[in-house]
């Protein structure tokens, strides 16, 4: 086996699962076979991802592998995040405590809300009248 040092986490957020290589080497990031920039227009998204890696200081220290699916593009950054931060702990588990007080560890659960029958969404509501 070649890459005996790779680290791995799962991340997930909204619709999107993301599975996360973490593999000693000088700080390219690869998502989906594309490079970050490629991947991700936004500078907000790609900020997003890199939190962890700057709260440790390791952001020159790995090479970092993504397969991500389902959801949108902010979605697929926030499960990347959770799995960057999940690898980080595999690979050093001194890792934990900063990244948990800066809640890189929580799972954001929030979902979209299923549309009910007998109104427009899942909230709203038909208008009412009393005539």
């Amino acid at each position: 086996m070649a890459n005996t040092l790779q680290h791995y986490g799962t991340g997930r957020r909204k619709s999107s699962v993301a599975r996360v290589y973490l593999r000693p080497g000088n700080g390219r990031i690869t998502v989906n076979s594309r490079d970050l920039d490629e991947y991700f227009e936004r500078e907000s998204t790609k900020l997003v991802l890199r939190v962890p890696l700057v709260i440790t200081d390791t952001d020159t220290d790995y090479d970092i592998v993504v397969n991500v699916h389902g959801g949108g593009k902010s979605g697929q950054a926030g499960a990347i995040r959770l799995g960057i931060s999940r690898a980080l702990v595999e690979a050093n588990p001194n890792f934990r405590t900063v990244l948990k007080k800066a809640g890189m560890l929580n799972r954001d659960a929030r979902k979209v809300e299923r549309k009910k029958y007998g109104q427009p969404g899942a909230r709203k509501r038909f208008q009412f009248s009393k005539r």
